[in-house]
């Protein structure tokens, strides 16, 4: 079974969740290196793009594996009950973006085309598993993917990369993703701040790979594409509900970790997938102290070390995305004789 080898899964409760929702309806972009043809995503995707030169013309090839595996851990549908990989939502499909090459760091102006791109072909979310610094190029496509009604969700970054959150992450109205282990807790590798919105498996994650194989990652990439299953499992059942109040949703329903309330390190705490499909959560600009989830769902998620279902401070998020054009700090602004922005996987 799929979850004895991924173990997000069972963590998550992926599978009652999908008796609720599997993605259905639902286009999640994928701009990374390519994303191989494999059994547990055959039917999953759909003709995308290369970016850069040296792919296959249509986003379906991958020398790196990086891409498969996210495009996996969204919407595989284990074609091998033993061995094959369960992605977050099985019936979602996937746009594959050829926009970095195999082992290298890409460039933020081949992210921002593949963003472009992705609006462009009407994808209901975009899964951003990379991170580094912005230029005006990719802040406008990413802030206009979002005035397009399209999810974001970005990785906050590995420690081992960068100390900051790194951009989109660090946009507002993104949903910036860090990492947890297997026991629930923070994650080593994955960098904390003050933009993180929520947190998912991070460590040892099985997933699809190259060659019809499978691979083992850790590293807020991997949160960051079972971050974007789960929207594209709320879009699914929701498809009225604005990009905004579905990050909205994860938030509100998250599983609070570490000091009550939003932290550096957990966000808003950890998605639940099940309340996020079934709890009734007020609409952003509503004051409240909670959102209410059935009884069947307000128990923590194994090894999270507490007791409530839900994260607080539900008008937050709509402050950040009001502030709009409220772009982060950078530590140094970049002279017109630097190299243009990486953006590291």
């Amino acid at each position: 079974m799929p979850e004895e080898r991924q173990w997000h899964l069972r963590y998550l409760r992926t599978l009652e969740a999908n008796t609720l929702s599997q993605g259905e309806g639902v286009v999640v972009a994928v701009p990374d290196s390519g994303v191989n043809p494999h059994p547990d995503l055959s039917g999953s995707l759909v003709p995308g793009t290369d970016i850069i030169p040296g792919g296959s013309g249509n986003g379906m090839g991958d020398e790196d594996g990086h891409g498969t595996g996210m495009a996996g851990l969204i919407a595989a549908h284990a074609e091998n009950a033993s061995t094959g990989a369960l992605g977050i939502a099985p019936r979602a499909r996937i746009l594959p973006i050829y926009s970095s090459p195999a082992r290298r760091d890409g460039t933020s102006e081949a992210l921002a085309k593949g963003i472009e791109y992705a609006v462009s072909r009407h994808a209901q979310v975009i899964s951003i598993s990379a991170a580094g610094a912005p230029d005006a190029h990719l802040q406008r496509a990413v802030k206009a993917a979002m005035q397009a009604n399209v999810i974001v969700v970005a990785a906050a970054g590995n420690i081992s990369r960068s100390p900051i959150v790194g951009y989109p992450a660090s946009e507002p109205g993104v949903i910036a993703v860090g990492g947890i282990d297997r026991s629930g807790n923070h994650a080593a590798i994955s960098v904390s701040g003050p933009e993180i919105d929520v947190v998912a498996p991070a460590v040892d994650i099985y997933s699809t790979g190259l060659n019809g194989g499978y691979r083992v990652g850790t590293g807020t990439s991997d949160a960051t594409a079972i971050v974007a299953g789960a929207a594209a499992l709320i879009r699914s059942k929701y498809p009225d509900l604005p990009a905004a109040e579905v990050a909205h949703r994860l938030t509100a329903t998250a599983v609070d970790k570490g000091p009550p309330g939003r932290d550096d390190q957990y966000g808003y705490g950890v998605i639940d997938l099940v309340a996020a499909l079934t709890a009734d959560v007020p609409p952003l600009g509503f004051e409240s102290t909670g959102v209410t989830a059935p009884a069947s769902t307000a128990a923590a998620a194994p090894g999270t070390g507490g007791d409530n279902s839900t994260a607080r401070g539900l008008a937050t998020l709509g402050a950040l995305l009001a502030a709009g054009g409220a772009y982060l700090m950078w530590r140094r602004r970049r002279r017109a004789d630097d190299p243009p922005p990486r953006i590291s996987r």
